[in-house]
């Protein structure tokens, strides 16, 4: 009897060592980043970080690489984390063989107006240098990475799969391989264009907090973006804090790439011009020797997203990436915007992590012998 007791306790702490043996942990840091300090939009410079380390970190001294995950607008790190069950899905991956170990790194970029779309600007402070310079360079200082660009990866969801474009294209030097989630914003179609409504709405209000109020009435709704005025009266007024901004031109402090007198409407095309400077879609012809550096470069998008500028602009994308001959992979699948991303059946799972498996370089090499105490 005393045996069989024994045996019992053996296998439970047994088990219970394995399943702990199998997890990883989360980490949430808290550092003021440089590239955000002393904006003029009041934008908080102290910025949080979601950082996942693999099982077995605490117990080694391996090094790893270190994928860089963006999330989307109007998210943040941490409701990225908790829609996906991003932490499960990390432990199970590595578990399962679908990537090797790895830290997973989730900025947090929201601001005021909802989203960085991980762009320098003059207002609201730089978002781009935030993410390629602090947060690489805080990530690298405190954990034990492999410190260069080839074991550096950038993914993200729609913003976040925007972001992970543009910063692949202007810090190549940084990241070595970007894989884009439904990249959203990358270039003018369909509702993503000069010629919504809400452009107009943003011109004749007094008060952006106005719109800021109504968006937030918005999402407690759950209502479905893809047609509603309001979202793209905030997205547009965010992007032009981000693109275009003009401390002169209150209430928005920035500048719109269209005008209206009544219901007649004029193009601004200065002001379009720094917009395009700063969709994907055109950054390609001037980034092009930077994308031919790149280890691998990958974006999908799933066919039937409700925003219905995302798949006719991710197919644009990839053909004049092709055009180029820029090497890279392209896919649509039968989805929408993020239901097919999520759970062992999902892409995050089966295509991201082991994309990142594939093509990032890990240290083989590396001491993975127990710290001495």
């Amino acid at each position: 009897m005393k045996y069989l007791l024994f045996m019992c306790l053996f296998l439970s702490l047994y088990n219970l060592y394995a399943q702990d043996n199998t997890k990883g942990k989360v980490i949430i840091e808290n550092f003021l980043a440089p590239s955000i300090q002393g904006n003029h939009a009041g934008e908080d410079p102290m910025r949080r970080i979601t950082v996942y380390l693999p099982a077995g970190y605490q117990e080694t001294n391996q090094r790893y690489p270190t994928i860089f995950f963006l999330h989307g607008f109007p998210d943040d790190d941490s409701s990225f984390m908790a829609d996906f069950a991003l932490k499960k899905l990390f432990d199970e991956a590595i578990f399962s063989g679908k990537m090797r170990p790895a830290i997973i790194v989730l900025p947090n970029s929201h601001t005021h107006f909802e989203g960085s779309f991980y762009t320098n600007s003059a207002l609201t402070g730089n978002w781009a240098d935030f993410i390629a310079k602090d947060v690489v360079q805080y990530i690298d200082k405190k954990f034990r990475t492999i410190p260069d660009r080839t074991s550096r990866g950038l993914t993200g969801l729609s913003m976040g799969g925007n972001g992970a474009l543009k910063l692949g294209m202007l810090y190549s030097t940084i990241f070595s391989t970007v894989y884009a989630l439904s990249p959203g914003g990358i270039n003018w179609e369909t509702y993503f264009s000069l010629t919504n409504p809400a452009f107009k709405e943003i011109e004749m209000e007094k008060n952006v907090e106005d719109i800021i109020k109504r968006f937030n009435d918005l999402k407690t709704t759950k209502a479905n973006y893809s047609r509603n005025q309001i979202f793209y009266a905030i997205l547009f007024a965010n992007l032009a804090r981000m693109y275009s901004p003009n401390e002169k031109k209150p209430p928005l402090n920035a500048d719109l790439p269209v005008h209206y007198v009544g219901d007649s409407m004029t193009v601004n095309t200065n002001v379009l011009k720094k917009w395009e400077d700063n969709l994907p879609f055109y950054m390609i012809d001037t980034h092009i020797d930077a994308l031919k550096t790149l280890t691998a470069l990958k974006l999908d998008w799933g066919r039937n997203d409700n925003l219905t500028w995302i798949p006719v602009t991710c197919l644009q994308f990839s053909k004049k990436l092709e055009a180029y001959g820029i090497n890279h992979f392209a896919e649509e699948y039968q989805g929408g915007h993020s239901n097919r991303l999520g759970g062992r059946d999902g892409r995050i799972y089966n295509e991201v992590l082991p994309f990142f498996d594939t093509y990032l370089k890990f240290d083989e090499k590396a001491s993975v012998t127990a710290k001495k105490n």
